[in-house]
């Protein structure tokens, strides 16, 4: 049996999109930390899975009822499969062997195969990256700890458009689900 990476673990990059980057004032700093995320997940062999917002054409998935989604069903186009927003920011370029996973949901693990994916790697430990802390970060570190795998968030690789309430999830709701540390703690402790 074989794992993924050191010790059955992952780097999840989420949301990252070009579309998403807008929301933030200045995203370069959250950029840079994901990017020294990577690359040192990369070199201690761990693998990176990314997790985009994508929807088919016409987006058949989102239900009028869907209060965060259904403005994104009524503008014909946003988080379509092949529209420009969707993609990753330019500044994440994947591996050639790194995966790129479609979720319908704000959770990482809801409309996306991410469970199957880790279960086939034998991953247990999931260290968490994305934007915004209060939708897909917040519903993967609840959902992921329900699913009994070992969570790390990367505090300063996570953004949020409303800085207060990323802080309050990091220092006060995220600790009971697993360790917060900054991407320059995560990266010393691959070198021990």
């Amino acid at each position: 049996m074989t794992t993924t990476g050191k010790n059955g673990t992952v780097l999840l990059v989420m949301d990252i999109q070009k579309a998403m980057m807008a929301y933030l004032p200045n995203p370069e700093p959250l950029l840079t930390k994901i990017e020294t995320a990577i690359t040192n997940a990369r070199s201690a062999n761990i693998e990176v899975i990314y997790v985009i917002l994508s929807f088919r054409k016409g987006h058949p998935e989102i239900h009028s009822r869907h209060k965060a989604f259904s403005g994104i069903k009524d503008s014909g186009f946003m988080f379509t499969e092949g529209h420009e927003g969707t993609a990753l920011h330019h500044t994440i370029v994947p591996g050639e062997k790194e995966l790129i996973l479609h979720k319908k949901r704000v959770s990482a693990f809801a409309g996306s195969d991410l469970e199957m994916v880790l279960k086939a790697k034998n991953v247990e430990h999931l260290v968490i990256t994305g934007f915004a802390t209060s939708g897909i970060v917040l519903n993967t570190v609840r959902e992921g700890a329900d699913k009994d795998y070992h969570i790390t968030v990367l505090s300063d690789a996570c953004a949020d458009p409303d800085p207060e309430i990323h802080d309050f999830l990091v220092k006060k709701i995220f600790p009971a689900s697993g360790e917060v540390v900054t991407t320059d703690e995560w990266v010393s402790s691959l070198k021990s």
